[in-house]
């Protein structure tokens, strides 16, 4: 019999690997349970100290059902793509199987059953089997509860340049790309064509892209994002310019000016905006104020701009 932490791989053990290495079922489960291995699912045990995250559930349910593709919202973390109201739906797995699985769902793990699953749908991300990008942004978009969702999808995570959760990355995909991903004949395509027609890649957050849908909600249609010389010369990009106001409008982000040294680089920014020829004011709205007093936002918008 071979040592149990040998037959691992990535830190998971399947009982199969081991049974068929000369373990004894019935005296496995009890051995393991006594060297300190935790179990994650019916069939897989993680090494004794490792962490269960998400990423080790989706490894070990991929070995055991290597059929099974990570999509939807688990596709979008392995692609760091930002979603709306995303904190609270972490922790569901979601794959994608080949038909004739049947889509099945429990409070831990969705398995989406598709005919419509290519090889040209299918990438490796961080290790895992997962839908590429494009497949990945479409499903979410065809999915979508709401056009804010929808939108902070397209434009915040997928054709712009983002840092997510610490980590810098490039666009994942283009606008073309997404334009032919979303002609197939699928459940929601039609209404997620419409949401597409809204993007604005020069957004720079889920709670820029909300604000700027709720203002044009009023009839209002700022320049995003737009460049401006600073008094001192080095260029300034508000989120969003009244020009012929000189209005400019910024929506600070979830992100917490914890230190010292970020509270004055806030502070010479806010100067710095106020310098700028274009600009003979500016309004400041936190991504609370958007989410939960959208109107008060815009009120306080068209009031500035009547001045």
């Amino acid at each position: 019999m071979y040592e149990l932490a040998i037959l691992a791989r990535g830190g998971v053990l399947l009982t199969v690997w081991a049974v068929a290495a000369g373990w004894p079922p019935g005296r496995l489960a009890g051995r393991l349970r006594r060297d300190g291995w935790q179990r994650i699912c019916r069939g897989a045990w993680a090494v004794p100290g490792k962490e269960v995250d998400w990423r080790v559930r989706a490894t070990a349910l991929q070995f055991l059902r290597p059929e099974w593709v990570c999509s939807h919202g688990t596709a979008a973390r392995l692609h760091r793509i930002e979603r709306l109201g995303a904190p609270g739906r972490t922790d569901r797995l979601e794959f994608t199987a080949p038909a004739p699985t049947r889509s099945t769902a429990d409070d831990g793990m969705r398995v989406h059953g598709t005919a419509f699953l290519t090889a040209g749908d299918r990438s490796t991300r961080r290790g895992l089997r997962t839908t590429t990008p494009a497949r990945t942004v479409g499903d979410l978009i065809r999915a979508a509860g709401s056009r804010e969702e929808a939108v902070v999808v397209v434009v915040d995570s997928a054709l712009a340049r983002r840092a997510v959760q610490g980590v810098r990355r490039e666009a994942l995909v283009r606008y073309e790309e997404l334009a032919a991903e979303l002609r197939a004949p699928r459940r929601g395509a039609t209404r997620a064509r419409s949401w597409l027609r809204l993007a604005e890649p020069a957004s720079g957050s889920p709670a820029e892209t909300v604000a700027r849908l709720r203002i044009g909600d009023t009839g209002l249609f700022p320049e995003s994002q737009p460049t401006l010389r600073t008094a001192a010369g080095p260029p300034l990009r508000p989120d969003f310019l009244f020009r012929a106001k000189g209005l400019a409008v910024e929506v600070e982000g979830f992100a917490f000016h914890g230190t010292r040294r970020a509270h004055e680089r806030d502070v010479a920014r806010f100067n710095a905006l106020q310098s700028c020829p274009e600009v003979r004011r500016v309004l400041r709205f936190t991504a609370g104020e958007v989410f939960r007093h959208p109107d008060r936002m815009t009120a306080t918008i068209r009031a500035a701009l009547t001045l």
